[in-house]
């Protein structure tokens, strides 16, 4: 397992590093370029010519890779349901990225229509996912189970539509979401380890490798952005890894960061809406750390180190 898990890690990382070169001037020259919002902060705007849609190297690397070192996992139902998840969030993403590509106006997929097939895809994911484990969630520290049954189906709609926005939202600075996904799916990989679920043990691994090769060309100054395609897949990929493996409490604390940025937002318009005021001086709250005057590598590391802290956290409360 251990060799297998290696194995896929370094394949994925190896091909995203070789590919995204190829992949970065394949962008730039049919012009598929970052839409910056008009209500961005000024010093984001010149980020509108760095190539957009990065995610799809990402998404589709890990899926085959997976396959390359499990040809059976297609068969696997946890890996299949996953695989569900990662690619049909990613499938959703790359639709809203590519309307905004094409009209440059950052408007994408109707807020309402992305909704509705985020919807969709979490209702599918409830029917082949009880089909094939309990609706039951386990409480960490009190070890105590909670059958959920139906409402289990609320559960996966929130963890699905809340979970790929997340990431999304976080998604605004050179390195920020794909460093908080690395280092929130690393305590989903030892669960793996610990059932001995090869399966997702293979798929996480492939999707580590494919992101620490993403991040080589993400980084400050980044050369070329995920998009909604790589951020709905991860937000996607972390709900299905944590149900499929039995985490979901785990994953609030986990997932502290993107949890976090998703509580800023709500709480921001909800107190724009009802008093007329900001809490914040800016969200998603990542900006609010630049206007103060840090610079972006610094906020971006110092969210890392926060995102470190909850995985670590979680991994804590998950395993007493």
């Amino acid at each position: 397992m251990i060799i297998s898990m290696l194995g896929a890690f370094l394949v994925s990382t190896g091909i995203v590093l070789i590919l995204m070169p190829y992949y970065i001037n394949f962008l730039k020259k049919i012009s598929f370029n970052q839409a910056v919002s008009e209500y961005s902060l000024e010093e984001y705007q010149q980020k509108a010519k760095t190539p957009t849609m990065g995610g799809v190297l990402f998404v589709i690397v890990p899926v085959v890779v997976t396959f390359l070192f499990m040809p059976s996992a297609i068969f696997d139902l946890d890996v299949a349901i996953i695989l569900l998840a990662f690619v049909g969030y990613g499938a959703i993403g790359f639709i809203d990225d590519y309307i905004i590509v094409i009209k440059q106006d950052n408007q994408g997929l109707l807020a309402r229509h992305k909704f509705l097939l985020q919807v969709i895809l979490a209702v599918i994911f409830f029917i082949v996912y009880q089909s094939h484990t309990s609706l039951d969630i386990m409480i960490p520290i009190i070890h105590t189970v909670v059958p959920l049954g139906g409402l289990y189906g609320v559960l996966i709609f929130f963890m699905f539509v809340g979970g790929s926005n997340a990431v999304n939202l976080t998604d605004g600075m050179d390195g920020l979401a794909a460093g908080c996904s690395v280092i929130a799916f690393i305590p989903f990989l030892i669960f793996a380890l610990q059932t001995r679920n090869i399966g997702i043990v293979v798929f996480v691994a492939s999707l580590l490798g494919a992101l620490v090769g993403y991040l080589r060309y993400n980084m400050h100054p980044a050369r070329i952005f995920m998009g909604d395609t790589g951020s709905l897949a991860l937000g996607g990929a972390l709900a299905a890894v944590a149900m499929v493996l039995k985490q979901e409490v785990a994953l609030l604390f986990i997932g502290g960061v993107f949890v976090w940025e998703t509580l800023c937002v709500i709480i921001q318009i909800g107190s724009v809406k009802l008093r007329g005021k900001r809490v914040f001086r800016y969200t998603p709250i990542h900006y609010s750390f630049v206007l103060q005057g840090m610079k972006e590598v610094k906020v971006v590391r110092s969210f890392w180190i926060l995102s470190l802290i909850c995985a670590t956290l979680g991994f804590i409360i998950a395993v007493i």
